[in-house]
């Protein structure tokens, strides 16, 4: 099967609104080959189909944050923008019946599952770096006082050292 859409344009779609990864009506429909109007009304054909945590409507302030960020102005003027999260994405498959469709959304879902591995992988990540600060953070102190006990087996007070017959601080 020909690849439809090349992973990389779908990843830099996928943004973070509250706390949850989603993309744009307007980018999905345009994945699609239909207007956003028209992937809209599948919806709200099927609106039992996208519950809020399928769908978002997003707010102004969450609008022109992402306009900061890449989308075109017409979305930033648009009355209505909404974000469909990965279920969302996968319930369209439901509305959306032509064959490029179902390949759109196999193509998102696999970029969807990679980056969950990315995250996931990131987190162990994250998880062996701080056991391994602990670590080094621990042996710093046992380092500490190894040299403490050999500046008392010396008979040099802590801070100080002796240097040709003298000691200085």
């Amino acid at each position: 099967m020909r690849k439809i859409i090349p992973r990389e344009v779908i990843e830099q779609t996928i943004f973070m609104i509250r706390g949850q990864k989603v993309m744009l009506s307007t980018h999905l429909a345009a994945r699609y080959g239909v207007s956003t109007s028209a992937l809209m009304q599948a919806v709200v054909r099927n609106i039992e189909r996208f519950p809020e945590d399928f769908m978002l409507l997003l707010t102004r302030e969450e609008i022109l944050n992402l306009s900061q960020i890449v989308i075109s102005s017409k979305i930033k003027h648009a009355p209505n923008v909404y974000a469909f999260t990965e279920q969302g994405v996968a319930m369209l498959s439901s509305v959306l019946k032509s064959k490029r469709a179902i390949q759109v959304n196999i193509a998102i879902m696999r970029v969807f599952v990679k980056l969950r591995r990315i995250l996931l992988a990131n987190k162990e990540l994250a998880l062996k770096l701080k056991e391994l600060e602990s670590k080094i953070e621990m042996h710093d102190t046992d380092i500490r006082d190894i040299f403490e006990a050999i500046r008392q087996l010396m008979g040099v007070p802590d801070g100080h050292r002796k240097i040709g017959g003298f000691s200085t601080k």
